[in-house]
């Protein structure tokens, strides 16, 4: 027992001291929440929304004024010239899945140039070797990536050799996802773009925008990307939005993006928005306040698991461009015990305890503490990772950064308790 009061205490002190070092960059996270409400509040303002875009519709879903302004809000707010926002898509790969398929035809060819793109894409961009599952392959449509280069940048003289004549579709991966390899930020995804430009002007521009928005000031439409995707329970959705995705960008290609969603001919004219649109309004709007409060969460658990020993990326100092806080393990035992802690100090399902499992679109058993109120969310504190060396796990969410603060300290206590970690004592 006096050992482990000895160790909690060491923790606060530790985490004490942790909140004033870390100070000065909450500050600096707050002052981008501001910037972005003021840019989310100033379209709202311009767009007259009023209760009346609240109103559901069912069936068809035909002249659903509530759901096309909100399709002008996200335009907007994100820098594009139209987009689709809807509850039909059901997450951030669907919505990728939709832009792709969308845009390309057969012959084309897309390129990733950030490496390869998440687990859940591969069937989607590759295909299965053993029977026609409609993906881009079967379509005839061929992908290819580009790896990184050792130091972690974009290789681009390897990109210049690889573009092709086919190539109509080059896509950058913005978040690391569950790869080893640093996020990239809207600056660099601007130098990306302009040395695409001058490769090949005519390439359409994709980025995945999956956990990114709102991070920084602006978004990769604003720096000239052509399309945009991600989904409404990550950060846009401002936590309170139960499903959906959006894809925005030029309006020539949402345009196309909308024809494969529904069908060729009725494109954006139809899609019930049903009882949605309150909260993704609502969302859209919390949405820069509550990306802050995860962020705050990331940079407190860079640095308290730092200072206990253990390695984080993005470092606590870093800048900063998506919500996700990778933190390296020993042993995938070390790295399993720290999620089911961080699962019991989670305010849904803290009773049950995760263990690694096969999950759709991975190739790796996944362990996913997850116990938030919507199914899947991002936005909210999760920890998971595939069991596979570098044992990492990506913590990433949070609705309130005293949540996070607490969730993580607990988690700090249960593996220095359990004997995976130790941690000096003073």
């Amino acid at each position: 027992m006096i050992k482990e009061v000895t160790y909690v205490m060491n923790i606060e002190q530790l985490a004490a001291h942790t909140e004033e070092e870390i100070r000065p960059y909450h500050i600096s996270i707050q002052s981008i929440v501001e910037k972005n409400q003021h840019r989310v509040l100033e379209a709202f303002r311009r767009l007259k929304i009023s209760d009346s875009h609240f109103n559901p519709t069912t069936g068809y879903g035909y002249d659903d004024y509530g759901r096309d302004t909100l399709e002008e809000l996200y335009a907007e707010i994100f820098g594009g010239e139209d987009a689709l926002v809807r509850p039909q898509i059901i997450s951030g790969t669907h919505a990728i899945t939709t832009a792709l398929f969308g845009v390309l035809r057969p012959g084309d060819e897309l390129l990733y140039m950030t490496g390869e793109p998440y687990d859940t894409l591969e069937q989607v961009v590759k295909g299965s070797n053993d029977k026609d599952t409609g993906s881009l392959k079967d379509y005839g449509i061929s992908y290819r990536s580009v790896s990184l280069a050792e130091s972690g940048e974009i290789d681009f003289p390897e990109i210049r050799n690889a573009i092709k004549n086919n190539t109509k579709m080059i896509a950058i991966q913005r978040s690391k996802g569950y790869a080893d390899r640093p996020s990239f930020t809207i600056d660099e995804i601007a130098d990306m773009i302009q040395k695409i430009r001058t490769i090949k002007p005519d390439a359409i521009i994709f980025v995945d925008n999956c956990y990114g928005e709102f991070v920084e000031l602006q978004e990769p439409l604003h720096v000239g990307a052509d399309l945009i995707a991600g989904s409404l329970i990550k950060n846009p959705g401002g936590g309170i939005v139960r499903t959906g995705g959006y894809i925005a960008g030029n309006k020539d290609l949402v345009e196309l993006c909308s024809y494969r969603l529904t069908a060729p001919g009725i494109g954006k004219e139809a899609g019930a928005s049903l009882n949605s649109l309150q909260e993704m309004y609502q969302g859209i709007f919390l949405a820069p306040h509550m990306v802050g409060e995860a962020l705050k969460g990331a940079v407190f658990t860079a640095r308290l698991l730092e200072e206990a020993g253990f390695t984080t990326t993005p470092a606590y100092n870093a800048k900063r461009t998506d919500l996700i806080q990778a933190v390296a393990f020993e042993t995938a035992e070390q790295m399993v015990a720290f999620c089911q802690a961080i699962q019991k100090s989670s305010p849904i399902n803290s009773h049950v305890t995760p263990y690694p499992s096969p999950m759709p679109g991975y190739e790796s058993d996944v362990i996913m503490a997850a116990g938030t109120f919507i199914q899947g969310a991002s936005l909210e504190l999760t920890a998971d990772g595939p069991i596979r060396p570098p044992y990492m796990a990506f913590v990433q969410g949070g609705l309130t950064y005293e949540h996070v603060k607490i969730a993580v300290k607990l988690a700090l206590e249960e593996i220095v308790e359990a004997g995976f970690h130790q941690i000096e004592t003073g």
